[in-house]
């Protein structure tokens, strides 16, 4: 992934609601990538992830699209037009990805970490 830049990392200690008992700390990368290249790394990104946790995503957006990144499946939702969002919850859901989580919709409630 040498063609996304990082541009914050956050690093917060793992807490019993992120249901992940296994890991000591959860990661969060803020990163820039090229509009040109948002959709193939999109596609890369949903092949690399761990098959143990097929229910883990990322996600980025611009001022047009929002990239939703499941392992084999992504969703690029328009954002004049998000009716996506709930297609890529709903599909979130149906994986085993907790719904507090599932907050990437502009009227989602953040969950507090």
């Amino acid at each position: 992934m040498k063609r996304v830049k990082i541009i914050e990392t956050k690093v917060e200690p793992v807490i019993a609601k992120h249901k992940t008992p296994w890991l000591k700390q959860w990661t969060l990368h803020t990163v820039e990538i090229p509009e040109e290249e948002a959709e193939k790394i999109a596609q890369e990104i949903s092949k690399s992830f761990d098959p143990a946790h097929p229910h883990w995503y990322a996600d980025y957006k611009n001022d047009k699209y929002h990239f939703i990144i499941f392992a084999g499946k992504v969703f690029r939702v328009d954002l004049q037009n998000p009716t996506l969002y709930e297609s890529a919850k709903e599909y979130g859901l149906s994986i085993g990805t907790p719904e507090y989580q599932l907050d990437f919709a502009p009227k989602d409630k953040i969950w507090e970490r």
